[in-house]
């Protein structure tokens, strides 16, 4: 009967885990910050303006550089178009 008293609840508590894990997680230490007022709001408008302006003066990106594009092509070379181009003529099962 002791026993039962400790396996009962342990395997309650095993079963329930699950199901807890589901369950959204709680901020009971909520920041409650207060409102902006206006001078911050400007201030970050105008922190917002001067970082869109400084991208705007970002020049833009070059290419980048292929080491291997002088030894590689990107089109096929005539043999080899030539020969995919034929088709094969198919092997007869008769004989001659």
């Amino acid at each position: 009967m002791r026993a039962l008293r400790i396996v009962l609840p342990a395997s309650i508590m095993l079963l329930a885990s699950p199901a807890l894990a589901q369950l959204p997680p709680l901020n009971l230490l909520q920041d409650t910050k207060p409102a902006k007022s206006q001078e911050e709001r400007e201030a970050e408008s105008a922190r917002d303006k001067a970082y869109k302006d400084s991208l705007k003066k970002i020049p833009d990106a070059k290419q980048p550089a292929d080491p291997w594009g002088g030894v590689r092509s990107d089109a096929q070379t005539p043999a080899k178009s030539a020969s995919s181009s034929k088709p094969k003529p198919k092997a007869s099962s008769t004989a001659n």
